[in-house]
């Protein structure tokens, strides 16, 4: 932060300090946060509202406020770099991180806020006076006062090429995802522009809290009656938070006996209880069980039936949230820091094998919006070895009759469909299950067999999930 207490003072003008603004302050320290040190937001702002509530800065609106900030700003920013480009002299790469920041928060309050114009220019110029000092917060007054000229359907009309033109690009600009996300995206739907406008806009969209009550552990009803809540969509476990619900003030979250979980997440596990067997029903196996979710819900559905769960993750420090998710299931378990690639287990070891594999995560934008700038194409080539060696070990690990899910949260086709098929090559005594059944009642699932859950159709983050019987 400059010091200008020592400049020179002009006659009739005297210095006047700029204002702290504890809220915008707290969400620019979140974008520097997610930009210096590739942290993620929903991991990094949870501790700086604690601390701003704890020491008195902040109320829930202050936070409500904050969240939306950061989140919008991370959100929409490819769509507010392409307004910013307009209104500057210089590209883009040539203007300072931290003064991108401000000004991208600036651009999210005039275009993706009721914030008044004026009211917007005003607090994000004394933003950048504390954090920039005088001479760049001129700058930054300058070029939002030029965003300020339009709304966002004007600024859209001059920054986003015409649909007829570029159809990719235009969709890229005005829904702010890169051109290459638009376009994975639009192949995994099939065409239709439709559809792939849906989903992006879906994908920018905040996402509810939705919690999981794990079996013999807690339910559905106790967690309504505890919070404002509204029953999930399609598990019979789960619970939608609604007017920004705190999970950590729900007793069962509190004692372990529920867990924040996605209801895309909580099909992916059920599916995989819900498989026919031939043969007994006694051994699961999570393996690549990180952080915990899936491994808590199977577990506690395994325990219903008097079967046990081996949860299995590489990295020893994830292990140990698993464990933590883990801690009170009624029925056995066990949890391991094993790499899934060259396990531990004797082949054929386990009933029921599931695979939710390191994949770039694209299915989950909606709560990591700014994973969409830091991905790039060539991120497949590096998860494609891992994600077939990963599925290899699962239909190894499986005895015959017994089956395995492989599921991504990620709707690319190359993380997806192609790694199913290539695997299957080199097992031939298996045999794809329609996994359209294993989930009751919900809609639109596609030809099948395998299982596509998506943002704008069903509510969730886009999970994939194929069920694979071993025949021999």
């Amino acid at each position: 932060m400059s010091d200008t207490s020592r400049r020179p003072r002009k006659p009739g003008k005297p210095y006047r300090r700029p204002k702290k603004d504890p809220v915008r302050i707290l969400a620019f320290e979140a974008l520097r946060a997610v930009d210096e040190r590739d942290a993620y937001a929903n991991l990094v702002l949870p501790p700086l509202l604690r601390k701003a509530r704890e020491g008195g800065e902040f109320d829930g609106r202050d936070a409500a406020l904050a969240t939306e900030l950061v989140y919008g700003t991370l959100r929409r920013q490819g769509t507010y770099d392409a307004v910013i480009a307009e209104c500057v002299d210089r590209p883009l790469r040539e203007v300072d991180p931290p003064v991108l920041d401000v000004l991208s928060l600036g651009a999210h309050q005039l275009l993706g806020t009721r914030i008044p114009s004026h009211a917007a220019v005003s607090a994000t110029v004394e933003l950048a006076r504390v954090v920039l000092g005088d001479g760049r917060a001129k700058f930054v007054n300058a070029v939002l006062r030029k965003v300020a000229q339009h709304d966002l359907d004007g600024w859209l009309e001059r920054v986003a090429p015409p649909y007829d033109e570029d159809p990719e690009d235009h969709l890229a600009v005005v829904h702010s995802h890169p051109r290459w996300v638009v376009s994975a995206l639009w192949d995994s739907l099939g065409g239709g522009r439709a559809g792939i406008e849906e989903l992006l806009a879906a994908d920018n969209e905040r996402p509810e809290v939705t919690l999981v009550a794990r079996p013999g552990r807690a339910t559905a009803d106790e967690l309504l009656r505890e919070g404002a809540a509204v029953p999930g969509r399609w598990s019979p476990y789960a619970v939608r938070l609604t007017e920004g619900g705190e999970p950590g003030s729900i007793e069962a979250v509190r004692d372990g006996r529920a867990g924040v979980q996605d209801e895309g997440s909580q099909l992916v596990a059920l599916a995989l209880a819900n498989a026919s067997l031939d043969g007994p029903d006694e051994k699961w196996l999570d393996g690549c069980a990180g952080p915990g979710g899936k491994a808590a819900l199977l577990a506690a559905l395994a325990a219903e039936r008097g079967a046990s769960l081996l949860a299995s993750e590489k990295q020893p420090h994830r292990a140990g949230l698993v464990a933590k998710a883990l801690a009170g299931n009624p029925g056995p378990y066990q949890v391991i820091a094993a790499d899934g690639t060259r396990p531990p287990w004797r082949p054929g070891s386990f009933d029921r094998v599931l695979m939710d594999v390191p994949c770039t995560g694209l299915g989950a934008l909606r709560r990591r919006p700014e994973a969409r700038w830091r991905r790039r194409p060539d991120d497949l080539d590096g998860f494609a070895p891992l994600q077939r060696g990963l599925l290899r070990t699962a239909l190894e690990s499986v005895r015959v009759g017994g089956v395995v899910g492989y599921a991504t949260c990620s709707p690319h086709l190359a993380e997806t469909r192609a790694v199913v098929a290539d695997v299957l090559k080199q097992f031939p005594r298996t045999e794809l299950v329609d996994a359209r059944p294993l989930l009751p009642g919900v809609p639109d699932l596609g030809d099948g067999p395998d299982v596509q859950l998506w943002p704008h159709r069903h509510g969730t983050d886009a999970m994939y999930l194929a069920v694979v019987r071993r025949t021999g």
